[in-house]
């Protein structure tokens, strides 16, 4: 990410721009207000043996005050409070109850008679490492709540004031506050957002961090991955957030700051218009209906489903109730989550996807293996063939749960049609071991497979022979076609949707369902670019599946399409091997 001065003068009051990631559209102008970065404030010295003890209560009590303002956070939230809020502060509150964060650093203590913000720190940097290891990007981006949760319990050991003091000093500015951090935590997100907090811009974080995933929920613009906004922005200074753009203008001339006013009047009269089609069903202009799904991580996330007209949950992701604990979660734990999800959402269809862990995302993450490189090592269905034992359980709790809503199962990263007939052999062992005990389930429940390896893709015909459907994960399809981690700096920007051999990898997948009568839906983050959407519907997609807060807007690209005018265009673009080409065609889509 670069910063880019859009003034010749480079005094103090200079007008500059910085570029990170937009991970939630929309357009915020006001005061920044920068929150503090405990972590950059911990200085290590030894301690005299005789205050080692005292120093271990200190942590003991910081831990409880932590956990204290945690609690109260989440009994003060409102009704009406993005699902996703509650289950992040779960998540914090299991970390911080987790002995590798409570009761490690109290040995570090003992044994280096150090200070307990570094011994905290030196835990955390242990913890984080392992995290880093981790190929599946939402799992790896995990690591940023164990760096929230040290800095709140740091922030204590510092004795920085407490959220209630911090939250008075944020009411007795302008409406409008922009929050700039290295990174913030859902919880003091929340409580900002109670006073007129309008955006939030960090130095860290991906699409998939929880800052980002709030940020879509509460519809508030926000840009991650800044690197060093943190300290080149001061306190009080006016700025622009482009969530769209994923630009921060900081110190705007007077010409770029009326050009942004209209531009956010124009955005938020569009937010209000996308309002008006909630109850509408996404029909094309020639009466083809599209299925707007949606994708969830948590029980907890059916409340934004349900807000957003969502027809079905296109994609569950079950690695959620394996994260931040030592043991797998049993059967009953399973199937009770899957079971919830699938009552409320009422008989519409509730596709959920096996775990897709690795062997470098082991639960215990004392036992985490080494691998040279996890993208390609023994992952998702790969990894539950290995461990029959934790598939079988994952299995049983799945068909437990169809007997009370319409569940599908969707298998990962199959790459081969032997992953698929050993797991369909494994599937029919965990029904007979019901029907054995007289335990009800859908016989019949469907069974689906992610493309989302270029393999599967080529050879999508005979795997669709032996599915009941395809989901395409474009995320991982573009990320293993193009050998590209877009999480990488160093290449990220060659990450592209629409690269010619991405997108006949797509339409394989999508001909090879329609010639054997099989749905194909797509799950990926291209599901939810509404710039992408007429081409999708050209291509062949009649179902799409993304986050709860973008179904708005591709549901306004169903409703101004005519299907013979998008497959036109979607074969001229297929035609096409040059990547600028495809771009200007598509971007023609949306005019």
């Amino acid at each position: 990410m670069g910063i880019a001065q859009t003034t010749s003068n480079v005094s103090v009051s200079s007008s500059f721009s910085i570029h990170g990631i937009g991970v939630s559209s929309g357009i915020a102008i006001g005061r920044a207000h920068l929150v503090s970065n405990a972590l950059l404030e911990v200085v290590h010295y030894v301690l005299p043996a005789h205050l080692v003890d005292d120093e271990i209560t200190r942590f003991s009590e910081a831990i409880n005050t932590v956990k204290k303002d945690l609690e109260t956070i989440q009994f003060q939230l409102s009704k009406n409070a993005p699902a996703e809020i509650s289950a992040f502060i779960n998540t914090h509150l299991m970390m911080l109850a987790d002995k590798s964060l409570s009761e490690k650093p109290k040995d570090i203590i003992r044994t280096e008679q150090c200070n307990a913000e570094w011994a905290i720190k030196q835990q955390m940097d242990d913890i984080v490492e392992q995290f880093e290891a981790i190929e599946d990007e939402y799992l790896r981006e995990r690591k940023q709540d164990v760096v929230q949760v040290v800095e709140r319990v740091i922030k204590s050991l510092l004795g920085h004031p407490n959220q209630a003091s911090i939250q008075q000093s944020v009411k007795q500015q302008e409406n409008n506050i922009i929050l700039v951090a290295h990174d913030i935590s859902p919880a003091d997100a929340i409580q900002f957002k109670q006073h007129h907090f309008a955006a939030f811009i960090t130095d860290v974080g991906g699409v998939t961090s929880h800052t980002a995933i709030l940020a879509r929920s509460l519809n508030i613009p926000s840009i991650v991955a800044l690197q060093r906004a943190r300290d080149l922005i001061d306190d009080n200074e006016l700025i622009i957030v482009d969530g769209s753009l994923g630009v921060v203008i900081v110190n705007p001339s007077k010409e770029i700051l009326a050009e942004y006013k209209l531009r956010q009047d124009q955005w938020e009269l569009e937010q209000q218009k996308l309002q008006r089609i909630k109850s509408t069903k996404a029909v094309t202009i020639c009466g083809t209906a599209i299925e707007l799904q949606a994708n969830i991580e948590v029980p907890e996330d059916i409340i934004a489903v349900k807000a957003a007209g969502a027809t079905g949950i296109g994609l569950y992701r079950t690695e959620f109730l394996f994260m931040n604990k030592r043991e797998m979660p049993d059967e009953e734990e399973q199937f009770l989550a899957y079971k919830q999800v699938a009552e409320a959402m009422k008989g519409m269809p509730v596709t959920i996807r096996t775990l897709d862990l690795g062997a470098d995302k082991q639960v215990n993450p004392d036992t985490v293996s080494n691998c040279t490189n996890p993208a390609l090592g023994l992952r998702a269905v790969r990894l539950c063939l290995s461990e029959p034992q934790i598939f079988h359980t994952q299995l049983r709790a799945l068909l437990r749960a169809s007997h009370y809503g319409h569940i599908k199962i969707l298998i990962p990263m199959l790459s081969t049609l032997s992953e698929l007939r050993q797991t369909k052999i494994l599937l029919e062992r965990a029904k007979a071991s019901l029907r054995k005990k007289n335990i009800p389930f859908d016989e019949n429940i469907a069974l689906g497979g992610m493309i989302e390896v270029p393999a599967a893709a080529i050879n999508a015909e005979a795997f669709a022979k032996e599915l009941d459907f395809m989901s395409i994960g474009t995320n991982d399809l573009i990320q293993y076609t193009l050998a590209i981690d877009r999480t990488d700096d160093a290449v990220a920007h060659l990450y592209n949707a629409l690269h010619p051999s991405v997108l006949k990898l797509i339409s394989m997948t999508i001909k090879a369902g329609a010639k054997l009568g099989k749905s194909v839906a797509v799950c990926g983050e291209m599901a939810g670019d509404a710039k992408l959407t007429k081409l999708l519907i050209g291509m062949g997609l009649r179902q799409l599946s993304m986050h709860p807060s973008n179904i708005l807007s591709v549901k306004q690209q169903v409703l101004h399409s005519q299907i013979s005018q998008l497959n036109a265009n979607a074969n001229k673009v297929l035609s096409y091997t040059d990547l600028e080409k495809i771009e200007l065609m598509v971007a023609k889509f949306n005019l």
